[in-house]
């Protein structure tokens, strides 16, 4: 399968592209590329879809900052299955042109609404953020009535066109010079009405029903993402399109790491002698344990830098570092030997000032003399 295309490239627009330009530059491609205008034309059917999934995504604030983010890697499993390749086109021109392509198309049919979007909160384990993972999940949501396939209708004639507004879903009138339309009150805006409800929906369309779903997590995740899955929300009414369903991640606390965007941090307590003398230490990393020198004479706080041991950008831009954080943990409680030795140290080392501390003692005689 050919590597999906980068949506600003498919729009020639930068990362930084206003709304603007890219309602502008989708304008363009969509009229060359419409296939009303390419009867028969695979090739410019294929330019319009992948136009349009990349304007879909990228005029909607939150699927353009998830994008932004995460790359196709987004959207589930990547891929453009789901996405409604001509409603955003017809969106889009109803503003601009009105009916241009063919004026109040849908007169006469039963009006679909979309179905609602959902969130669904996905509890990780660190290491599961880190690395990726597959999880099966049990979603409950409304779905289309397999009864009447989400018609609402018990039977084939018992939709019919709305007698207030003869199917056009609005009634007009006149005040002065102006012709005013509204929506329909009798039929709320559909352009029919069900005589013959359904009798396992009530005419709704829709029933409750618990899906399973199995939801690709992409490795490096942090916690507070968001992964948005097309169509996986609640199924709309009518001929509506479903809603979308928003996976929001919990990333587990760890014992031993924390993180900072892909820079993994872990602090390794080592005792005043190995931090004096220098020692050979055994760092814990998400991918087992390495070993790693201590200098003599290491200060506390200090900090070394394992490179690539960090965790994977989720939009494929490689992979951060290992920050190792020493502590110095000073003895609590001394035998009177390991007592009368510090004290012998203490004292051939100068009453127990040690070089960085006498320049600071130092500075501080300069300002107050």
């Amino acid at each position: 399968m050919p590597e999906k295309r980068d949506y600003y490239e498919i729009l020639g627009l930068g990362r930084n592209a206003t709304d603007d330009e890219i309602k502008k530059a989708y304008r363009k491609l969509a009229l060359k590329f419409h296939p009303d205008r390419n009867p028969g034309d695979k090739a410019a059917e294929e330019q319009f879809k992948e136009a349009s999934e990349a304007y879909q995504v990228l005029s909607d604030q939150e699927r353009r900052a998830q994008y932004d983010r995460f790359g196709h890697a987004a959207f589930g499993d990547g891929g453009g299955a789901g996405f409604d390749f001509t409603s955003g086109f017809e969106d889009l021109f109803s503003d601009v042109f009105g009916d241009f392509f063919g004026g109040s198309r849908g007169r006469g049919r039963r009006r679909g609404r979309r179905g609602q979007d959902l969130r669904y909160d996905l509890e990780l384990a660190f290491e599961e953020a880190a690395f990726g993972v597959e999880k099966t999940v049990r979603i409950p949501r409304m779905a289309a009535c397999e009864t009447c396939n989400g018609k609402g209708a018990e039977s084939a004639g018992g939709v019919q066109a709305c007698a207030t507004c003869r199917g056009t879903g609005q009634t007009t009138f006149q005040q002065g010079f102006f012709r005013i339309a509204k929506t329909c009150g009798t039929c709320n805006g559909q352009g029919s009405v069900i005589t013959d409800p359904c009798s396992g929906c009530q005419g709704q369309g829709v029933v409750r029903k618990v899906r399973t779903k199995t939801i690709k997590v992409p490795a490096g995740v942090d916690n507070g993402s968001r992964l948005m899955l097309r169509g996986e929300g609640e199924a709309g009414q009518g001929d509506g399109p479903a809603g979308d369903l928003y996976v929001v991640i919990q990333v587990k606390d760890h014992p031993l790491f924390t993180r900072e965007g892909t820079t993994i941090i872990c602090e390794i307590p080592l005792s005043f002698s190995q931090a004096a003398l220098g020692a050979e230490i055994e760092v814990p990393t998400l991918t087992g344990k390495v070993n790693r020198k201590v200098p003599a004479g290491t200060q506390g706080g200090a900090v070394f830098r394992l490179r690539g041991r960090g965790l994977p950008d989720p939009a494929g831009y490689g992979k951060g570092d290992q920050l190792v954080r020493i502590i110095v943990e000073t003895p609590r409680r001394l035998t009177p030997r390991q007592r009368e030795l510090l004290e012998e140290f203490a004292e051939i080392s100068g009453d127990g000032v040690s070089p960085a501390s006498k320049g600071f003692f130092d500075k501080v005689k300069e300002m107050f003399g």
